[in-house]
């Protein structure tokens, strides 16, 4: 089955300095981060703080979304972080 995104929250977090997300596989909740340097290199106008972020992510939402289904489709366990090379 592929990931679903029903819950569009997303949070800072300011000691891993990245975007974490959430998906489901079926029932199964799937904990995604997104490095701050990834999120920089989508959006070369983004700020390197919390609401520069959070932005990048937002715009950039579905872009994210798809490659967090790619990363999980080659490994299904654990949580996922995303860096720069992982989004096309």
């Amino acid at each position: 089955m592929a990931l679903s995104f029903p819950n569009q929250s997303r949070s800072y977090d300011a000691r891993q300095h990245c975007v974490r997300f959430w998906a489901y596989d079926e029932a199964l909740e799937i904990p995604f981060f997104v490095e701050a340097g990834a999120l920089c290199r989508i959006d070369p106008k983004a700020t390197r703080d919390e609401p520069g972020l959070l932005n990048a992510f937002d715009v950039h939402r579905d872009r994210i979304f798809r490659a967090a289904g790619r990363v999980y489709s080659r490994n299904r366990r654990g949580s996922y972080t995303l860096a720069a090379s992982d989004i096309k």
